[in-house]
Parts: C-alpha cells; sequence; structure tokens
C-alpha cells in the first residue's frame, strides 16, 4: 500500500473528538505533535492546504503514518501534547531549551516563626514565593539585605528545635532568637508581615506603617524599639532610591518578547512584580519552520507547566489560536484567574517593546559568541592539524587519593558549548593503587568499546603518556579519531617560592600531538586555547565533584561500621528506612528514636556519632 493511500486512510479514520495526532516518519519516529478540538478538520486542512504555516510543506513531505489519540476536552488534548511534546522532542515541534533553574525566596506563613529561604523547586504549595531572580548573586543579595532590615530566623526546621542556646546571628542583630523565645510570636508575626510587604513591593505603604510604628513606640517611652524602626525606615527609604524602573501598579506580570529572523526565533521573559521589574530569562534560539504564534502557545505551555509561578496577567506579543485553553489551564495551575493581554499602547504596550528588544538584543549576541567559537574551532583544527573540524570535543580526566575512591570523568563540548547531558562518570573497577595511566586505559577503553556517537576531537587531561595511552586504546579498537593531550605548567617547588618548569617566554598550557616531540602553545590564539582549557577545567570539575561523592559515602559507611551495637542488619534498616546515608545523617534524634528496633539508647548513640 502506498504512502499516500495510508495518509488518506488516516485523514478518513480521524475520529471528530479533541486530543492530539503524532505524525511519523518513515522509520517510526514522531517527527511532529499537535492538538486539536476536532481531529478530523485539522487534520484535513493538511491535505487541502488549509494548513499555512511555512513547516506544513516540510512536514507533510516526510510523514509516513498518524496516531490520534483523543481526550475529553481541548484542555486535557493541551496538557497531553505538552507531556509528549517533552517525552518525544519532535524535530518540527517548538521546544524550549533552558538549563537554568532561577531562584526565588520562600517563606511558609503556616509555621509558627516562619524564614526566609532561597529554593530552586516550587515544592511547598502553602508557602510564598518571591522571585525569580535573574541571578543567584541577585537573589542572596536580597536575602541578606531582608534579613538585615527585619532580622527573621535563618536556621533550618531540625536546628531550630534542637538548639541549645541563641546563635552568632543572634549575637549580631541578625536575628531575634525565636528558637530559645526571646521574641514573642506576635512581634515576630509583625516582622514576617512586613517583609512579605517589601518582597511584594509595596514599599512605600510599608514604610508608612514603619513611621506610625515608630512614633506609637516613642509615645509609649520604648525608644529602644523606636530607634530600630528608624533605622528599618532608613534602610527602605534607601533601596526605594536605588529602585530605577517602576512601572506602576500592583499586578506580578510576564512579559513574552520575541525576535525572529528567518527560522530562527529567540525568547526572552520580563518578570514585572507589583510594578518593579525584577529581571528577565531566555533560552535557547528556537529553528523551526512555523510562525510565532505556534512559538508563543509553546512557550505558555511548557514553561508554565514546569516549576514557574504563574504571574496575574502575561502579555503576549500576538493573538493566539488555542488562547481560550491555555488561560482556562493557567488559571486552573494558579488557582486564580489569569488574564493574557497584547496590548497596543500605554505602559504594557512599553514593557512588550522593552521584552522584544532584550530577545533582540540576546539574539545578536549569541549569534556573535556562535561566530567567534566556530572561528575558534577553525583556528583549532588547522594549528593542530586536525583532521576534522572538533564541533564534538570529549575530555576525559582521573581524580583519586592514593588509589582510593578512583573515579574517571567524560566531558562533552558541542559546538564549543557543554553538553552535559551527554556527561558520564566512571568508578574505577580494576584497580586500587595509585596509577593514572592504568585509570585512564580504563576509562577510555569502557567509553569507546561502544563505538557510538564518536567525537570529532579526544582531550585527555596529562602529557605524553596520558595522551600514549588514548593512542594505543583507539588502535586496539581500530578507531580513528583525532587525540591531543592538554598539560598544564609544571612547577618545582623550592623553599619560599615557586620556579616553573617551561620554556622560554612561555607559561601556558602545553599541547601535546601524536608524533611530535615537542608541545604546541596557542598563546597567540586565546579563544582557541580557552576552549581547550575550559574542556580541560570542566572534566577536572566533573571527576572531582564525583570523587567527593564516593569519598563521603564511605567515609558516612564507615561512620556507622564505627557505632557500637550497629551491625549489618540495623545498618540494612537504617538505609532502608531513610532511603540514603546522607538522609541518616540529617536525620533528628527524634526520627531515629521512632524506628523500630533501634531504640532510645542506641539512637542517642547514632545521632553523637553522626553529628561529631
Amino acid at each position: 500500500m502506498s504512502e499516500n493511500v495510508i495518509l488518506k486512510e488516516k485523514m478518513v479514520s480521524a475520529p471528530r473528538s479533541s486530543g492530539v495526532y503524532l505524525m511519523k516518519d518513515v522509520q517510526g519516529r514522531i517527527i511532529y505533535v499537535g492538538k486539536a478540538n476536532n481531529l478530523k478538520s485539522r487534520i484535513s486542512s493538511y491535505f487541502s492546504g488549509k494548513d499555512t504555516r511555512p513547516m506544513a510543506p516540510f512536514l507533510m513531505a516526510r510523514v509516513y503514518d498518524i496516531e490520534f489519540l483523543t481526550t475529553s476536552t481541548e484542555k486535557e488534548a493541551l496538557i497531553l501534547e505538552n507531556n509528549l511534546i517533552k517525552r518525544h522532542r519532535p524535530r518540527y515541534n517548538v521546544t524550549l531549551r533552558d538549563d537554568k533553574t532561577y531562584y526565588h525566596l520562600s517563606l511558609d506563613p503556616t509555621e509558627k516563626f516562619p524564614r526566609l529561604q532561597l529554593v530552586r523547586k516550587r515544592l511547598n504549595n502553602a508557602a510564598l514565593y518571591f522571585g525569580p531572580y535573574p541571578s543567584g548573586l541577585a537573589a542572596k543579595e536580597t536575602l541578606r539585605f531582608v534579613q538585615q532590615v527585619f532580622p527573621l530566623r535563618s536556621c533550618r526546621n531540625r536546628d531550630f528545635k534542637l538548639r541549645p542556646r541563641p546563635c552568632l546571628e543572634y549575637q549580631i542583630g541578625r536575628c531575634l532568637a525565636p528558637c530559645k523565645g526571646l521574641v514573642d510570636e506576635e512581634s515576630y508575626r509583625k516582622l514576617v508581615e512586613s517583609a512579605v510587604s517589601f518582597l511584594k513591593g509595596r514599599r512605600r505603604e510599608l514604610i508608612s506603617e514603619l513611621k506610625k510604628q515608630m512614633d506609637e513606640a516613642s509615645e509609649k517611652l520604648n525608644y529602644e524599639e523606636a530607634a530600630r524602626l528608624r533605622d528599618r525606615i532608613a534602610a527602605l527609604e534607601h533601596a526605594l532610591e536605588k529602585q530605577n524602573v517602576d512601572w506602576g501598579g500592583e499586578k506580578d506580570q510576564d512579559v513574552i518578547g520575541i525576535h525572529s529572523q528567518e527560522d530562527n526565533y529567540q525568547v526572552c521573559i520580563l518578570f514585572v512584580r507589583g510594578g518593579k521589574l525584577l529581571g528577565s530569562k531566555s533560552f535557547a534560539p528556537i529553528k523551526v519552520r512555523t510562525d510565532i504564534t505556534e512559538v508563543v502557545s509553546s512557550c505558555l505551555t511548557q514553561y508554565y507547566e514546569s516549576e514557574a509561578i504563574i504571574p496575574d496577567e502575561i502579555i503576549i506579543p500576538c493573538r493566539l489560536p488555542d488562547e481560550k485553553v491555555i488561560v482556562e489551564w493557567l488559571t486552573e495551575n494558579k488557582n486564580q484567574k489569569v488574564t493574557l493581554t497584547l496590548p497596543s499602547i500605554g505602559t504594557k504596550n512599553a514593557l512588550l517593546n522593552m521584552a522584544n528588544e532584550n530577545a533582540l538584543n540576546i539574539w545578536e549576541a549569541a549569534h556573535k559568541s556562535h561566530q567567534q567559537k566556530d572561528a575558534a574551532l577553525q583556528i583549532l583544527q588547522e594549528k593542530l592539524s586536525l583532521n576534522k573540524l572538533p564541533r564534538r570535543i570529549e575530555c576525559y580526566d582521573i581524580s583519586n587519593i592514593s588509589g582510593k575512591h578512583a573515579v574517571g570523568s567524560m566531558v562533552v563540548f558541542q559546538d564549543g558549548e557543554p553538553d552535559k547531558n551527554s556527561y558520564r562518570r566512571y568508578r574505577i573497577k580494576t584497580l586500587s593503587k595509585p596509577d593514572d595511566y592504568a585509570m585512564m586505559y580504563e576509562v577510555l577503553s569502557r567509553r569507546f568499546a561502544r563505538g557510538e556517537n564518536l567525537p570529532d576531537l579526544v582531550v585527555v587531561d596529562g602529557g605524553k603518556g596520558h595522551l600514549n595511552i588514548a593512542l594505543f586504546v583507539l588502535k586496539d579498537l581500530n578507531i580513528k579519531i583525532d587525540v591531543i593531550g592538554l598539560a598544564k605548567e609544571e612547577r618545582a617547588i623550592f623553599p619560599g617560592k615557586s620556579v616553573a618548569k617551561k620554556k622560554a617566554g612561555k607559561s601556558e598550557d602545553r599541547i601535546y600531538l601524536p608524533g611530535r616531540k615537542d608541545a604546541i602553545y596557542l598563546s597567540a590564539w586565546p579563544q582557541a586555547l580557552c576552549i581547550l582549557q575550559h574542556v580541560r577545567d570542566e572534566a577536572h570539575r566533573f571527576a572531582l565533584s564525583y570523587h567527593h561523592q564516593i569519598k563521603q559515602k564511605d567515609d558516612l559507611l564507615s561512620m556507622l561500621d564505627d557505632i557500637p551495637d550497629v551491625g549489618e542488619a540495623r545498618k540494612k534498616t537504617l538505609l532502608k528506612h531513610f532511603g540514603s546515608i546522607k538522609k541518616v545523617k540529617e536525620a533528628s534524634l527524634e526520627e531515629l528514636q521512632k524506628m523500630s528496633g533501634i531504640g532510645k539508647e542506641l539512637a542517642e548513640k547514632i545521632y553523637t556519632c553522626l553529628n561529631k
């Protein structure tokens, strides 16, 4: 049966209900996922030419089969479509790529003495969340300022319950020590309300309220409290003066800006909270032949389906065909009315223009960076006499202490950027004594025995010895790939000074090539050298972090072995109950005492030994 006949049969048999359709190529791979209120009508539009999107002809030229999944409502179809896109990442769908999770400040008002903390994920529905903040530094500075002005506790709940005396934060005036009852619940609650008002942007109202409290304290001759309120007001007024971008209004808003160029789209989201512009978030450029409505629609569903906080209003650059169902879905997730606004004049239009301008700037900066990285890769190919342009680079490193807890790392760079999904780590299985060459041999053998997704260039962290090991492994496996060794400058240490063993006038990393005696230096081409250094440093970081993780786990297990009356059976019971050795260490005394077979006396021994 011909492909055309199969597709026409699919069109005829398509259900008239709402649902999702999956388009597949001749290999059975899903290349597009779409939703529709009427699947039959939607599929017919592809064949009749009513679908005018730029990608439609390219898509239909590759479609071999269509699968249908029906749903009860269009909203269910929206959710299912989003889940399928995230799972399969079809070629012709818009997919947001972002490896950053932005910081928020979180406060749980249901606690007796709430505390502010930095979080990346929204895990507690009862808590209040403030942000997102454009960087970790901005979030930490905000938290530091709030704690200086509003001295809320910063300790974890476990420490709060078990603390024997007030901590250093109390001594320096950044906490009121509710852990030891040095502040009553009502006074602490007022402090919490003030901090929340500040973070929500209601700063002028907060200053007025604090001035009123200061006057009341003065009338009652409570001059110490009045002085504290005076200092708090001064700090808030100073912070208000530094607020450069204030758009007015009380709503929390997100503004979606887009820059399009040919088949590329750059998305930028501005965050406006209580009329204050807090920051922005951008994503990797989206390359797909489609129209702006599909890009905006996909951004809304994919971004707000994750841990992102849904604002009261989202300003968008165009009207959407599925706007009604998206608003319904957003409102249900927020448990509060959400509006999508397309402005034409006024403040909201100015915000939209600013978001679009930011998207353009991000696109231009990324495009320039991409060109610079391409130029650097071409320099590497030329100066190192590589057979191929090193678009995919793999780097390997070993980390151990006298052979113990030995691990290896593999990091991957694609077009000069880290591809963290492709990173791999190896625990050395064949050696217990220090032997970097043998460990490197094991890691490379295990990696290249798979023989899949081979790189254009292999970098080993080390000199000629490590390079020869890599060449030996690849020769044994009959694999032809460019290999280099990247060695740091060697230093001989003498009393009182460090003298570098180096060639005259050279102080940078050395690059060793197969069949060449002398090292190569790339100091004249810093961009090319920077890529290799970044790859090497990332491999070292990744190996070291895994080594620390293994060592810490073994150290904690050794601590359990050293506790009297804790044998293999009780150790297994503890690990099974808490899930990991780390959670055993973090467990409170009360949690340990509640375990069957442990008892009060043994729980105290375990808690004391693990918390020395």
